[in-house]
């Protein structure tokens, strides 16, 4: 028998608080799920150090991204861009990010967002290293600074694709990839998405849960909380694979040989 298809979880926020009590037993229920590659999102300076600090735990597991969030924007100044270049250099981070723009919360003026996006696209140069990308109805302005840094980034992913299908189609064109979580599983507000998963070509196809956010909505039995977690990952890819008119199989490889790559984990084939 072939061995089971195992899956990467390109966006986790493992740091968050609300892992503090039980972490490693949500690792080792992904691990059993078949997740066995999980990156560790970094939204501020420090939960990017919080993140890389976890990688350290297994760094054949893990990898992070480093980066600032659109919603902390305001919170970052000139004098943290050493400090941020430094966490972003570590061999534990595999992107630059989370980074981009939301003009629907607006929690950080949209001058902020584009200056910290700029300054992060900046650094995503220097580093080589690809972009974890954030967006929320500031389709447009994302793509026209991202135009102002194309060829010279290393690639990009479209970080929790909820968009529709011009979006989806410009960021194709543009040569990003993208994330799917379980908005896809949501009956009310993702319905759209699941038509539109034909159209991205497997090659640029990744899988994520945005843990603890984002429980998948069709999960049965129904967990007793609402904290989502990478165990629930080969649920949204059974979805996905449907949608597609592909086998579960099929898209997991797919999905893990594209983010091994891409978030450059160590010795990935030979695990």
């Amino acid at each position: 028998m072939p061995p089971a298809p195992t899956l990467v979880d390109i966006g986790l926020n493992l740091a968050h608080d609300s892992f503090d009590h039980d972490r490693v037993e949500v690792v080792a229920a992904a691990v059993t799920s078949g997740v066995r590659h999980m990156v560790i999102t970094g939204s501020t300076l420090d939960s990017t150090r919080r993140a890389i600090d976890l990688v350290r735990t297994d760094p054949a597991m893990f990898r992070a991204t480093a980066g600032v969030h659109p919603h902390h924007a305001s919170e970052l100044r000139t004098d943290d861009l050493p400090r941020l270049r430094e966490l972003l250099a570590a061999p534990e981070v595999g992107a630059t990010g989370e980074c981009g723009l939301d003009y629907f919360r607006n929690f950080s003026p949209h001058a902020d967002q584009e200056r910290a996006f700029r300054w992060q696209l900046e650094l995503a140069v220097e580093s080589g290293k690809p972009v974890f990308l954030h967006q929320r109805d500031g389709h447009d302005a994302l793509v026209a600074i991202l135009k102002d840094y194309l060829p010279r980034l290393a690639g990009g992913v479209a970080h929790c694709f909820t968009g529709d299908g011009r979006e989806l189609r410009d960021y194709l064109e543009l040569g990003l990839s993208i994330g799917i979580t379980g908005w896809i599983c949501d009956e009310r507000r993702g319905q759209h998405l699941r038509e539109l998963m034909r159209e991205i070509q497997l090659d640029r196809l990744m899988v994520e849960t945005d843990a603890p956010y984002l429980l998948p909505r069709d999960l049965q039995p129904r967990p007793a909380h609402r904290r989502n977690e990478p165990k629930f990952l080969p649920h949204v890819v059974k979805v996905i694979a449907a949608c597609r008119g592909e086998d579960f199989p099929a898209v997991a490889a797919a999905t893990t040989r594209n983010a091994l790559k891409f978030f450059g984990f160590p010795d990935a084939a030979a695990r």
